[in-house]
């Protein structure tokens, strides 16, 4: 699955891959897809960009965020936790997909936030 909808890969991925009645979408992190920068403003600003990035990805495979049944964030500190929560929350409906949260020494282009998804077809 690939969308100009959302940033392009960095490396040797695919966007997401569907596998049966499963779609596995790569970590997003907060690049705007038009100019693959990350986004200013913290991590709120990068949370933001992170879901709209999986958003725009699950709607080019057909779904949305109702789909989804497994997160995993990645933060740079767990002081960001309330906030991205807050963030991630408000995209997502219940029954809130299985979920993990884990920090993490650095991540890619040294963002604050990373998040993958699971969406079931």
């Amino acid at each position: 699955i690939e969308t100009s909808a959302a940033p392009a890969a960095i490396g040797p991925y695919s966007q997401a891959v569907k596998v049966g009645s499963l779609l596995f979408v790569s970590g997003q992190i907060g690049l705007q897809p038009q100019t693959g920068q990350v986004v200013s403003g913290g991590v709120e600003a990068e949370a933001h960009q992170v879901m709209q990035n999986i958003g725009a990805i699950l709607k080019a495979a057909g779904l949305d965020y109702k789909q989804v049944v497994k997160t995993t964030i990645f933060l740079k500190s767990m002081q960001d936790f309330a906030a991205v929560n807050a963030i991630y929350a408000s995209y997502l409906a219940s029954p809130f997909p299985a979920r993990e949260t884990v920090e993490v020494a650095r991540l890619p282009k040294d963002v604050l936030v990373e998040i993958s998804v699971i969406a079931a077809f």
